[in-house]
């Protein structure tokens, strides 16, 4: 199984970036979510979708990012608007264990997969 993310950059505050993550060799209904890591802080959970497609934000980016999956291409999205310089860090997509569907938001301990990450900078 391989998740590769894909579409960060450097960006100022403000402007827009679209994170893609490529699901390979893992099939079937799952939760994902996208997960942030600044330095010195924790990974934090910022967008999830269930089985069912139905998201779930955390307060931070709420209003400002979407997150949406593509079944056909096993494909995850994050749209990220009016990006602040606290969005600044390094973006992970994550998958849950096969046929394991969560609602709303849900720990990082309990990712199965994780994508290498995608550095978002976004300056002032």
């Amino acid at each position: 199984v391989q998740l590769v993310e894909s579409g960060g950059g450097a960006v100022q505050a403000g402007g827009s970036l679209r994170l893609s993550c490529a699901v390979y060799g893992y099939y079937g209904w799952y939760s994902m979510a996208w997960f942030r890591q600044a330095p010195g802080k924790e990974r934090e959970g910022v967008s999830f979708i269930g089985c069912d497609g139905k998201p779930t934000y955390a307060d931070s980016v709420k209003g400002r990012f979407t997150i949406s999956r593509d079944n056909a291409k096993n494909t995850l999205y994050l749209q990220m608007n009016n990006l602040k310089p606290e969005d600044t860090a390094m973006y992970f997509c994550a998958a849950v264990a096969p046929n394991v569907c969560y609602s709303g938001s849900w720990s990082a301990s309990l990712v199965k997969f994780w994508g290498q990450g995608t550095q978002v900078t976004v300056s002032s």
